[in-house]
């Protein structure tokens, strides 16, 4: 068993650390903390695999394919393989809790 403390994970993770931080990865999944700053811009590409997205805190939009969404604390998102997604207009930083199945790169 592995128990992972997400708030000793998000205060080590330094604001000029990249937006990304990996901690688990076992070839079926892959976990991290994404962080994005109020007004930032998120970079990402489409991935090869399954993605899962669960709002730690923050504020702001998703977009999914052609679709957007507001998201906030609390929010859980799902991104198939391969679709577009991006954050965008983000009013608060964003702190984000981000699944991989299977670990991220895998199917690249």
């Amino acid at each position: 068993m592995q128990i992972y403390n997400l708030t000793q994970i998000n205060a080590s993770q330094s604001p000029l650390d990249k937006a990304y931080l990996e901690f688990l990865r076992v070839p079926t999944m892959s976990l991290g903390v994404y962080r994005l700053p109020a007004g930032g811009e998120d970079p990402q590409q489409p991935h090869t695999e399954d993605e899962a997205y669960h709002v730690i805190s923050g504020r702001g939009m998703i977009r999914v394919g052609e679709e957007d969404q507001p998201i906030a604390a609390g929010a859980v998102v799902y991104v198939p393989t391969n679709v577009p997604h991006r954050f965008h207009a983000i009013t608060e930083d964003l702190v984000i809790l981000v699944m991989f199945a299977p670990a991220e790169y895998t199917n690249r």
